[in-house]
């Protein structure tokens, strides 16, 4: 309830217009509310405005790419360890070949049957590049690799920003229960799987999201517009 400087509860008709002003509906307030605390409608236009002007979709990142590729049908990973720069091979530890490039930061695991595993990349051309760069390398140690390698993609790891903290213990009753995964003694997200498109996103009470197993970065900006859309639907945000 509203009171006045000066005690006594302020008439519901002036309540009203105080309630509207807040939200731009009227254009003063009661003289006799100007010189009290106005922290909570402040808080109130702020937040009316950063929802207005972000943008869920312009948030978001590629974290991670990785993506897989047959260069050849066999390798020596003993000879290519002792003649690639910054090359790791320890086969008690891992089967085949680390390889870190500086630029793009990728790294690419390379086996001896040929295959690259290549992870690290924040973009599908770094990706693309990180592969020529290893084709280049390999054929430098007169290795017959194809000139135009190619690779697919086993999965984009995105990040997101809602911009508005979400109440999880309200999304999970509201969402498909046979989709979500929410045990929060256990793990601080809610995880939801879609269908279309078919990523798992973890959604954090903080707003933030995190999308994995997508094959392509469109993938992401469809499960973002989706989760936005139930939200909306359900009153949550």
């Amino acid at each position: 309830m509203l009171v006045k400087p000066g005690g006594g509860a302020i008439p519901a008709k002036e309540r009203r217009s105080h309630t509207l002003a807040c939200t731009g509906g009227l254009p003063a307030r009661p003289p006799e509310l100007r010189e009290t605390n106005t922290q909570p409608f402040i808080y109130c236009f702020k937040h009316f405005i950063n929802m207005k002007e972000h943008r869920p979709e312009e948030s978001l990142k590629i974290e991670n790419i990785v993506a897989s590729a047959k260069v050849t049908d066999s390798l020596d990973l003993n000879s290519l360890a002792s003649q690639l720069k910054d090359a790791e091979y320890n086969k008690k530890r891992f089967p085949g070949v680390v390889l870190r490039m500086q630029d793009p930061k990728i790294a690419a695991l390379v086996f001896g049957s040929g295959k690259v595993v290549l992870t690290g990349a924040k973009s599908i051309d770094n990706l693309s590049r990180g592969l020529q760069i290893l084709g280049d390398q390999l054929r430098a140690l007169n290795i017959d690799i194809p000139e135009n390698l190619t690779y697919k993609v086993q999965n984009i790891v995105t990040s997101a920003d809602l911009g508005t903290p979400i109440n999880l213990n309200k999304i999970a009753v509201g969402f498909n229960l046979d989709k979500i995964e929410y045990e929060p003694e256990q793990f601080p997200g809610l995880v939801y799987r879609l269908d279309d498109p078919k990523v798992v996103v973890l959604l954090f009470g903080s707003g933030k999201l995190i999308i994995t197993g997508g094959k392509q970065p469109e993938d992401a900006r469809r499960a973002v517009q989706r989760i936005l859309s139930e939200l909306s639907s359900l009153g949550l945000i």
